[in-house]
């Protein structure tokens, strides 16, 4: 783990970042003690395709939203 003072911190941010990004965890330090730890954030492991594949998976979502809103209506007539 990378250890940073926070002026130094503030003056390469990006650069920071882009490290985080490639897996490395930053610890950044203020008077010399600990304040933040950057890391970087977890991805998905697998993405799903599109918004519909998910939506297709997922039980109860055989209408269209169009649809559904449709027969609620004419039921409450």
């Amino acid at each position: 783990m990378r250890v940073v003072s926070l002026a130094s911190a503030k003056a390469k941010l990006s650069e920071l970042i882009h490290q985080a990004e490639q897996g490395e965890e930053i610890l950044i330090t203020r008077h010399g003690q600990p304040v933040v730890r950057l890391s970087p954030v977890e991805r998905p492991k697998r993405p799903v395709a599109s918004r519909a594949a998910f939506r297709d998976k997922l039980p109860g979502w055989s209408q269209d939203s169009a649809s559904l809103i449709r027969a609620a209506r004419d039921e409450a007539r």
